[in-house]
């Protein structure tokens, strides 16, 4: 955890949930949560949001567009649990009854600058033909008792999920001190985190050294 006098880095997000593509529903709103390490705090922002209601435009594109904004801004002294943007689509099913259509997270991004993501969505599945036509006809559709579970990997083996479905989102970050304490995100956006210096430089030292041991 954070302590008094600890050296820390700044994580700012802000940006927007675009629109999702759902061709088989409509009137759908999402609800976002980030999750993050225990390393992390919340300094700034809404670590939660729930979008209006959108119908799917009338072109042949059929986009269901919120532009919902996200603003949020993180410290830590570690990349140890980067945040996790989850996001949970919901709408109407053919009684009226509110049913989950989606869920999916992204990392956000590692490299500063404005960048577009495209978040494949994924709903739960029972786990046999009686349960979900019971499921069905009383409206009550298997759904994850916190969406949060989608960033964590706890239980996620034995889950039955099918593909339904994609949000786009567009981020804007922007990072403060972390080159102080030796991390380099400016060259590694596709990166599962971010790689120290010290690291990278032992890394190519070693490289030139077989190099040459092999000249010889």
């Amino acid at each position: 955890m954070l302590g008094g006098g600890s050296s820390v880095f700044l994580l700012s997000v802000t940006g927007q949930v675009e629109e999702a593509f759902f061709p088989d529903h409509d009137d759908l709103y999402c609800r976002l949560f980030w999750v993050y390490g225990q390393d992390w705090v919340v300094t700034a922002g809404q670590e939660e949001g729930v979008s209006q209601v959108s119908r799917k435009s009338l072109d042949s594109s059929g986009r269901l567009v919120w532009n919902f904004p996200l603003s949020i801004t993180l410290k830590s002294t570690s990349p140890h649990g980067w945040p996790q943007l989850v996001v949970a689509v919901y709408g109407p099913d053919m009684l009226g009854n509110d049913v989950v259509r989606g869920y999916g997270a992204i990392h956000a991004p590692l490299a500063p600058g404005r960048h577009k993501a495209k978040i494949a969505m994924f709903v739960p599945e029972s786990t046999s033909g009686l349960q979900s036509l019971a499921g069905w006809m009383l409206g009550r559709r298997p759904e994850f008792v916190d969406p949060r579970v989608v960033a964590k990997g706890e239980g996620r083996d034995v889950t039955r999920v099918r593909s339904q479905g994609h949000v786009t989102v567009v981020f804007n970050i922007v990072t403060k001190d972390m080159a102080k304490l030796g991390y380099d995100t400016s060259a590694s956006p596709g990166t599962s985190s971010p790689q120290k210096r010290k690291d990278q430089q032992s890394k190519e030292e070693e490289g030139v050294k077989e190099a040459e041991g092999l000249e010889e």
